[in-house]
């Protein structure tokens, strides 16, 4: 029987009342869509539509609307009979922000949709409609892609050569570039221009071959320590749980946390030393051995080439290669704590600085073949890249505001 319910479809009741909305005649309607004249003559009742049946037809006027979820689809974009309703309520001299709360949509919602499909100055649904269909067809260019961002995709580019992540890239693009809209970019529609569009063309002009600094694509775990025999008898009470409050707060500078790095069959390794409140990163070569005397000497070096009062406690996981911690001490001035076993979290930014040294040195390197000067390089590009926990300001720029401090004090 013609009408009964769920024989025809929400799309051919959507087109039909479209169809009213652009004048034609009832018959026409059913034509066109395909269904029984009393089906559109239902429909648009239900609408709160009045039009002439005949060949003549035509919509008289719409009155009330009954039901708002005809009017946009289920992402909440607008329908062709939505689009009818904004025609129809424009002809009766309606606002927007009225004709949207009898869509049930927000106002900006049909703003839009005057602003983009008014024609000199005469919205059509045909128009509007045929636009749309259009524009949801064709591909749109990523923003990384478009001309008028060439600049903006240098600067991408630049910094994923510098090895920083995508999130770094756009904090600190955010910082460089505060009021400027073409140099913003979210660090999503990086990855989606490395791995997605054109199958990722942005790699393509990378000067390095991995596009991200981890290369990897799940999480692994950070360390695997074995359970080291003999206790902790040379720790005594260096352990962590008396490490002063300050250090955990990180409202204080001068706290760092270190470790060995170690290179081909754990002949040769590197110290690695990360500040706490700045992430200010110093490195050192360890290539003819690396035991207590030699670690103690080699960072007793290091830290003293820093102000005191930027040398206050060192956090160390518990490794027989500071043994020698109290002669450390009293040459630096700077007491030693060591994490419980088995938890690199409690120097959780050291661990995470070495998995940024690594990419540089991976496992299995020997730092015989290494050079102080290439130790320098990497040092100078940790300490100049942006991070997010500074706001998105280097390391160098944290620290050097540390030293400006003092210095005016």
């Amino acid at each position: 029987m013609a009408g009964r319910p769920g024989r025809y479809g929400v799309a051919q009741r959507e087109q039909a009342l479209g169809l009213l909305v652009q004048g034609l005649s009832g018959l026409e309607v059913a034509r066109r869509v395909a269904v029984d004249r009393r089906a559109v003559g239902r429909w648009a009742k239900v609408a709160g539509m009045t039009f002439r049946m005949g060949r003549v037809g035509g919509l008289l006027r719409p009155t009330v609307l009954v039901t708002e979820g005809d009017w946009t689809d289920a992402r909440g974009r607008l329908t062709e009979a939505g689009r009818g309703v904004i025609a129809l309520r424009l002809g009766e001299g309606q606002r927007p922000a009225r004709i949207a709360a009898d869509l049930g949509v927000h106002r900006s919602s049909v703003s839009r949709e005057l602003s983009r499909h008014r024609v000199e100055g005469v919205y059509s649904v045909r128009v509007a409609q045929q636009r749309t269909g259009a524009n949801r067809a064709r591909p749109q260019p990523r923003k990384l892609d478009r001309p008028e961002h060439a600049a903006l995709r240098a600067a991408v580019i630049e910094g994923l050569n510098a090895h920083w992540s995508p999130q770094q890239i756009q904090g600190e693009l955010a910082l460089r570039y505060p009021q400027d809209e073409s140099m913003q970019v979210s660090h999503e529609t990086i990855y989606q221009a490395l791995y997605v569009q054109g199958r990722g063309s942005l790699r393509a002009e990378l000067a390095r071959e991995k596009a991200l600094r981890s290369g990897r694509t799940h999480r692994v775990p950070a360390s695997k320590l074995a359970a080291r025999p003999g206790g902790k008898s040379w720790v005594g009470d260096a352990t962590i749980t008396a490490r002063p409050a300050e250090v955990t707060d990180r409202a204080v500078p001068g706290h760092w946390e270190g470790d060995l790095i170690l290179g081909a069959g754990n002949r040769t390794a590197a110290i690695t030393l990360v500040e706490r409140v700045t992430r200010y990163t110093m490195i050192a070569r360890l290539p003819a051995r690396h035991d207590a005397a030699t670690v103690t000497d080699r960072l007793t070096a290091m830290v003293t080439t820093l102000p005191s009062h930027l040398v206050k406690t060192l956090t160390w996981d518990q490794g027989a290669e500071l043994a020698d911690h109290a002669r450390f001490t009293v040459a630096a001035d700077c007491t030693v704590y060591f994490c419980d076993p088995h938890s690199p979290w409690q120097r959780g930014t050291n661990e995470n600085t070495n998995g940024l040294i690594r990419e540089f040195f991976p496992k299995g390197i020997d730092f015989t073949t290494v050079t102080d000067e290439q130790v320098a390089h990497v040092e100078q590009l940790l300490n100049t890249r942006p991070r997010a926990t500074l706001g998105f300001h280097t390391p160098a720029f944290k620290l050097n505001e540390l030293l400006t401090v003092a210095q005016t004090g």
